[in-house]
């Protein structure tokens, strides 16, 4: 009973830290892509803004494996407001290190990329949200883009309160 009592004072430390670590999340939501991601599937997300006053960093969510054969990654980022404004971004990411070591978080051959996507941003309008995300890769010296993207297995979007007196 003892040994109960003292492994029951480890694992609620452990679950309150894991809790708490991602309190200022807000959306988080992830698409799994098929074994290739095609230069023209969109992968969008709806979300209803969470208020009209407060800042939120937002961020590009992405997974992928050994098969990811390039050191950075070209995403079009497209934000559609509710009242029809519209922002597009074209954004670049290092996604390994010029030794081709996979940059991102994970033990196995999957990695996790949390990225930088816009910062302080104030939802103004209150509604419905739609952020799409295509990628537009290029092989080195190629005019045409690389239909077929490999190694990509899941796009994600996330919204976080940003962290107050960091």
């Amino acid at each position: 009973m003892l040994k109960i009592i003292r492994n029951s004072f480890l694992v609620v430390p452990v679950l309150f830290f894991v809790v708490s670590c991602d309190q200022n999340r807000v959306f988080d939501t992830y698409k799994s892509v098929p074994s290739q991601w095609h230069k023209d599937s969109i992968i969008t997300f709806k979300l209803n803004a969470p208020d009209t006053i407060n800042p939120y960093n937002l961020f590009v969510g992405l997974r992928n494996t050994n098969a990811y054969k390039y050191n950075n990654l070209f995403l079009i980022v497209e934000m559609c407001f509710p009242h029809g404004k519209i922002i597009k971004d074209t954004l670049e990411y290092r996604m390994a290190e010029p030794s081709g070591k996979l940059l991102g978080t994970g033990v196995t051959d999957t990695k996790e990329n949390k990225l930088w996507y816009k910062e302080n941003v104030v939802f103004n309008e209150a509604g419905e949200y739609k952020v799409s995300i295509q990628h537009a890769m290029r092989e080195h010296g190629k005019v045409n883009g690389v239909t077929n993207l490999e190694g990509i297995t899941d796009v994600g979007f996330r919204i976080e309160k940003p962290i107050i007196g960091n």
